[in-house]
């Protein structure tokens, strides 16, 4: 992205400099970084930042009198204010997870438009609330719970769990932590400092997390940090003085930044990679405008027969899902599979993740198989050539539930996605009793999609 020597404010956005950054976008070198400001919610009293609420919550559930704290409140100053009671620290986490238990809070329009933007599959967050995690799964998933979550603790060190272009699932990582009874995230300003001080710490910092971070593109959206703490997470993300030659951006989009004269003059004569934009929602809005004009063409240009999305399994199965149990090697004709079986509105699942080890994994993929609706084997020459696997674990399983099923009951769709001989298949005798479905590449046809959602009528009948 193109820069002169100086921050540039909301006007310097011009045509070139967004094309750059959605090129960025495009190419997957851009990480959102989530703040407190770009959430507001729908309350009884109309619609809120949703931590000035948590706040005055908190205060009213532990009688804190907020006749003299600074208006609008923040949870540090309620917490300040509740341990010059003599409070116990520990009571303020429990009561503030209690509060969200409480209610169902919708997540916010700027969330579910980021998430809409599927080039992001990496997003970093300094709030504790779940919100972006809701949106992601509204908007990805159909409400499933598919979305990986990671949380940060200075005493749990939780690092992405795998390299970037790895991922399989979209990541959403808490860098301050997570609601929980325990005071296990940032809830006060001494919180913010241990949490500084333990990701700096060289045994305690998230390496994978902190190398996309130093080598990538950042938008901070809605960021609340002050002055100094700003400059100190710049600093910590990029691994090195700010005033050193880097190829990458930052762009501050926030309502108080531009408005900080001490932080933008520190910013034009030592960090001129970084933008200011004078905006969290507004600036979410225009690049999602933005974006979304960019994918016209490429939806339109798409044939009617054009390749469904795929939609990553929840963690947990479905009632009645129809369960793919396939060899790793064939993830990708199995992504294609499941896409058109969602798209004819089957309910599927198959793991994804693929962890293959422990008595509590093994219990999981047994109990799943034990109440699917149908299992669905998928036959490849990397089966053949796997004469050991845990995928043959699952088909054992299979063929046991069979034993206790009625004569000619449909249970088992065995399906191959290449040429390998149906004659020659190494599988066991109970699938070569029914007829084998050939889809090349896991491209499900219309033929198939139809007899599956015929049994599955027949069996919800």
């Amino acid at each position: 992205m193109t820069l002169p020597n100086a921050v540039e404010t909301q006007q310097g956005f011009d045509e070139d400099a967004w094309d750059d950054l959605l090129n960025y976008i495009e190419e997957h070198r851009v990480i959102p970084i989530i703040g407190p400001d770009l959430l507001r919610v729908q309350t009884d009293s109309g619609l809120r930042p949703l931590y000035v609420w948590l706040a005055e919550k908190l205060a009213a559930r532990l009688s804190v009198d907020t006749a003299e704290l600074p208006q609008p409140l923040t949870l540090n100053d309620v917490m300040c204010a509740w341990l010059g009671q003599r409070g116990r620290r520990e009571e303020a986490y429990t009561r503030l997870r209690s509060i969200m238990r409480e209610v169902q809070f919708e997540p916010p329009m700027p969330l579910r438009q980021l998430a809409q933007i599927t080039d992001f599959d990496l997003f970093v967050t300094t709030t504790f609330d779940p919100l972006l995690e809701n949106a992601i799964n509204l908007e990805r998933y159909g409400g499933q719970p598919s979305a990986e979550v990671i949380a940060y603790s200075p005493n749990r060190v939780a690092d992405l769990p795998a390299e970037r272009a790895d991922l399989r699932r979209s990541v959403v990582y808490h860098l301050l932590g997570r609601l929980s009874a325990s005071p296990t995230y940032v809830l006060s300003d001494e919180d913010m400092l241990e949490f500084i001080c333990a990701l700096q710490s060289e045994h305690l910092t998230p390496e994978k997390l902190f190398h996309e971070l130093e080598h990538n593109h950042l938008l901070l959206i809605g960021s609340d940090f002050s002055n100094w703490l700003a400059r100190l997470f710049l600093r910590m993300a990029k691994r090195k003085r700010l005033s050193d030659p880097r190829d990458v951006t930052e762009v501050f989009a926030d309502d108080h930044t531009a408005k900080d004269e001490r932080l933008v003059a520190f910013l034009q004569q030592v960090s001129v990679r970084t933008r200011v934009y004078g905006g969290a929602e507004s600036f979410v809005a225009e690049l999602h405008q933005r974006w979304t004009a960019r994918q016209k063409p490429a939806q339109t240009a798409s044939a009617p027969g054009a390749p469904q999305r795929f939609l990553p399994p929840a963690r947990e199965m479905p009632e009645n899902a129809i369960f793919i149990s396939y060899a790793r090697e064939d993830l990708p004709a199995v992504q294609r599979l499941k896409a058109g079986m969602d798209a004819a509105g089957l309910t599927t699942w198959f793991d994804l993740d693929r962890l293959e080890s422990g008595d509590d994994y093994d219990r999981k993929i047994h109990a799943n198989i034990g109440r699917c609706s149908f299992f669905v084997p998928v036959i490849s020459a990397t089966t053949q050539r796997r004469h050991e696997a845990y995928f043959r674990r699952e088909w054992s399983y299979a063929v046991d539930r069979m034993r206790n099923m009625a004569g000619g009951a449909v249970f088992i769709l065995p399906v191959c996605i290449d040429d390998t001989p149906e004659a020659a298949a190494l599988v066991p005798e109970q699938f070569k009793a029914v007829h084998m479905t050939r889809l090349p590449g896991g491209e499900a046809t219309p033929e198939f999609l139809r007899r599956l959602q015929e049994l599955c009528s027949g069996r919800n009948a």
